[in-house]
């Protein structure tokens, strides 16, 4: 399929690159708004972690406002880390075939205007998160140090999907702290499964660029765990499925929750048999039906919460 003029390489026949105004269209891919895979996969833990919370206190739903006001912030702020990312990233991106059509290193937007936009989408993901209580706020908050320094632990560690993981799964703890006003033991275990989560789907992403990447000394775990990934990716995924099932059952998750998260595990194994690490396309596919993963789980803790509710 053609690309359109400036589309990114791996992003074809989008509504970016085919509606939206042409000024428009940089800031949109900066945005990854033509790609909307990874704002799903930020929003997934906030949604399960809202759920989770609606579990607890036994309610039929968790707040509609706040699963929308997290959809919001989740979209804004998943653009503002990417726009950050790319900035920063500007010379490596312009050195790999997969993004040096992104727009800094292609010329579509200047520095300074990719920073314009990053503080308009920060503005709009801090008037979402002021909406909540304070503990929510100050938690919301404390995830920017994260999300910073994370563009480059790819230059020191093969092990930057950790950091990943750990600003990607901040929403596990979000949705509970926006209910209670703390945390507790399920939102905590629901953390640590989301990271465990993060770090294989990224290495599957990965996969991707480990041959540019691997040219320019940019490490990951794809490079990292090479022909062993498969196996590594078992003993993630399978980490994240206990983790999420601590949390779901001691957060007083029933049946429903039990049979969504077999559902959930067997997606993840189906994802691994599926793999080809050396056929990228094969590999972005994989990693784009982890949106499917998580809306299982979510639906199936909302559908538990009813229940429960119910009963």
């Amino acid at each position: 399929m053609s690309r359109s003029a400036g589309s990114v390489a791996d992003s074809t026949g989008n509504w970016v690159d085919t509606r939206a105004p042409a000024w428009l269209r940089p800031y949109l891919r900066l945005a990854r708004l033509d790609r909307p895979i990874g704002s799903w996969l930020l929003l997934l833990p906030c949604w399960w972690s809202a759920a989770l919370a609606a579990v607890a206190a036994q309610a039929r739903l968790p707040s509609i406002v706040q699963l929308i006001l997290f959809f919001i912030g989740a979209f804004a702020m998943r653009g503002a880390g990417c726009t950050w990312n790319d900035i920063v990233d500007r010379d490596l991106d312009a050195a790999v075939e997969r993004t040096r059509s992104r727009p800094i290193p292609s010329g579509q937007v200047s520095v300074l205007q990719a920073a314009a936009f990053l503080v308009t989408l920060s503005l709009i993901g801090l008037a979402v998160l002021l909406t909540f209580n304070s503990f929510a706020v100050a938690l919301g908050l404390a995830s920017l140090a994260i999300v910073a320094v994370y563009p480059f632990m790819k230059r020191i560690t093969y092990w930057p999907q950790i950091v990943l993981g750990l600003a990607f799964s901040w929403g596990a703890l979000m949705g509970w702290a926006a209910a209670f006003g703390g945390l507790a033991l399920p939102p905590l275990l629901l953390y640590a499964g989301s990271i465990s989560w993060v770090i294989g789907y990224d290495t599957i992403y990965a996969h991707q660029d480990r041959e540019d990447d691997a040219l320019i000394g940019i490490k990951s775990t794809a490079l990292l765990f090479g022909p062993r990934t498969k196996p590594m990716l078992l003993v993630f995924y399978g980490l994240a499925v206990v983790l999420l099932a601590a949390a779901g059952f001691c957060a007083g998750g029933g049946l429903i929750f039990a049979l969504t998260l077999c559902a959930f595990a067997a997606h993840l194994a189906w994802q691994t048999v599926r793999l080809d690490i050396a056929d990228p396309d094969n590999c972005l596919a994989v990693f784009k039906s982890n949106r499917d993963a998580g809306l299982i789980l979510f639906f199936g803790l909302l559908l538990d919460a009813a229940l429960n509710h119910a009963a």
